[in-house]
């Protein structure tokens, strides 16, 4: 299925737009970048209470918990070039179209992630504490290491790809979409040597352009599924129909039926329907994540 482009930028528009104003309506401390189009950027405020970019009952609870906390630290990669100097250099998830951001709003946020009705939306138990940027372990094919003439080859040490996943919630994997323009893509000869990849996929259907697997992104953590057992859900935004688009593409190339339905897609505004009413307003004036 063809989309037209701009999908991607039509939202980031809306969310830096909105994101203005919310920052102004409730002055916060914040800047634009630079460009045609500037970003929001946020800054915690002096008492380190509040931050712009975060509903404030989740961001006490993050900065209460040291490897949440640590998640926040990961500096801006344009910050040098792309904002104003600040006493504090600035951060990725200090930007108003972080999806990782809005990820940690949502599952940080106090009572959600042991709500019952988020649980069974999930398919995770209310007892489940979030880890994110979680190393998913996908293994590689084994390679044969050459030994002395007499002896046999014998296999290497298995290999695995530690790249991260933004978060698991106990047995579920989960990948945050928001303006991201993709789910990237990755040359074959790279994506071909992932262990399981043959058994997983229906490698000639899967979607490519040249040399490169679309939806490289899906694809390793549909690995990182069937490797581990657990189960993955890549969340976006109900206005990215290009995103849900990609989604189904590699979905359908999934050979087994067992896993294709421990995998599924959630859109944010689903998900917003069974979160806390104050969490709700937050999303919808924010991002325009909408309940209803």
């Amino acid at each position: 299925m063809k989309l037209p482009a701009g999908y991607s930028s039509l939202l980031r528009r809306e969310l830096c737009i909105r994101s203005h104003e919310f920052a102004q309506k409730h002055r916060l401390d914040h800047v634009l970048s630079y460009g045609a189009e500037p970003v929001v950027v946020y800054a915690p405020d002096l008492s380190g209470n509040i931050h712009g970019n975060f509903y404030t009952p989740s961001y006490a609870a993050i900065v209460k918990r040291p490897e949440w906390a640590r998640r926040l630290e990961k500096i801006h990669a344009q910050g040098r070039r792309a904002l104003p100097r600040a006493d504090r250099r600035w951060r990725e998830l200090d930007s108003c179209i972080s999806s990782d951001a809005l990820l940690m709003n949502i599952f940080c946020c106090p009572r959600v992630c042991s709500s019952r009705q988020v649980a069974g939306k999930l398919g995770t138990e209310t007892t489940d504490i979030p880890e994110f940027g979680y190393k998913a372990r996908v293994p590689f094919k084994r390679r044969e290491v050459a030994t002395l003439p007499a002896e046999r080859s014998k296999p290497a040490p298995e290999r695995v790809d530690r790249t991260e996943v933004d978060m698991r919630l106990g047995t579920l994997l989960v990948e945050a979409k928001l303006t991201e323009s993709d789910f990237q893509r990755k040359s074959t000869d790279l994506v071909e040597t992932y262990r399981d990849f043959e058994e997983v996929f229906c490698v000639s259907d899967l979607p490519r352009a040249g040399d490169e697997y679309l939806g490289y992104q899906l694809i390793r953590n549909v690995l990182a599924a069937h490797a581990s057992g657990n189960s993955f859900c890549v969340m976006l935004d109900a206005r990215r129909r290009d995103l849900e688009a990609q989604w189904q593409d590699v979905l359908g190339c999934v050979r087994d039926s067992s896993l294709r339905t421990r995998c599924k897609m959630l859109q944010w505004q689903e998900l917003a329907q069974v979160l806390p009413p104050g969490l709700q307003k937050f999303l919808a004036e924010k991002y325009g994540i909408d309940a209803n």
